[in-house]
């Protein structure tokens, strides 16, 4: 068993209040990663579905809970009562609970990893938990109207999930889902970064010349591939299965710094 928390909420003292109330209802040791907040915008939501699918390749389907809360940090999430929606569904044995609009979700379906999810309404599950006496009725308006609901709601309704009690949704086919854009999702401590693409949406393969926002690069199998100093276009690491993302890299430089990238931004020329 094991708990994964993705959070932009990721300063110290939330960080701990989430991985805390995590542990304490499941008795597991708890990994907490945290992304953008006030990046580009949607940079935070492609960090936590790039995340997300990584962490579900590592768990290999095992049992195991991953919590997902990232939110659109530019006015968006005004459009709802209090924040963005969660919705669950599973990978195997693992559950996952995650805010729905934007990214979060994009790379779950660009995998075709779900057909649907079923979507949360927190008074509605809160409400449902109170009638059956799992919930204490004067906490009510502490966890419906928190700015703080991966803390105040996801590790309950996730606990409750995962002891079989049943939630009120409504079911979305994960076609409604945003797709992801063909950009950088994540940039590793050396600078190597990680695009949205697998090697069949640009026909990969060694040698092959495509154009970039950066320029013409090269596409090589490996990182090993790469001459010393150049860019190169290598399958990498990131995935599920058989199923990698395509990285971009210069070997033995920092691509990120080299070029100005950050998450979000867009990679194929145009």
């Amino acid at each position: 068993m094991f708990v994964s928390i993705i959070n932009d909420c990721n300063d110290e003292n939330a960080m701990n209040r989430q991985a805390s109330r995590a542990a304490s209802f499941f008795n597991s040791a708890v990994s907490t990663l945290g992304v953008s907040d006030f990046g580009t915008e949607g940079s935070g939501e492609l960090e936590a579905a790039g995340n997300l699918i990584d962490t579900l390749d590592a768990c290999e389907g095992r049992e195991g809970v991953i919590l997902v809360n990232v939110a659109n940090r530019h006015g968006k999430g005004k459009k709802w009562p209090n924040g963005t929606p969660f919705c669950y569904f599973y990978y195997k044995k693992t559950l996952i609970i995650s805010t729905i609009d934007g990214y979060c979700l994009s790379l779950v379906k660009k995998m075709k990893l779900v057909d649907s999810v079923c979507v949360l309404d927190i008074p509605t599950v809160i409400d449902a938990m109170i009638s059956q006496n799992l919930f204490d009725e004067t906490l009510r308006r502490i966890v419906v109207d928190s700015q703080f609901r991966s803390y105040e709601f996801i590790p309950r309704a996730a606990y409750w999930l995962h002891t079989h009690v049943e939630l009120p949704f409504v079911s979305q086919p994960i076609g409604q889902i945003e797709l992801a854009p063909e950009c950088i999702w994540w940039i590793d401590n050396f600078g190597n970064c990680v695009t949205t693409l697998f090697p069949e949406d640009i026909g990969h393969q060694a040698g092959k010349k495509i154009q970039t926002q950066f320029g013409e690069v090269t596409c090589y199998e490996r990182l090993k591939d790469v001459p010393n100093g150049e860019t190169g276009l290598i399958v990498g690491s990131s995935g599920i299965g058989t199923r990698r993302f395509l990285g971009f890299v210069i070997q033995g430089k920092n691509a990120a710094k080299t070029y100005g990238i950050k998450t979000g931004m867009s990679f194929l020329k145009i």
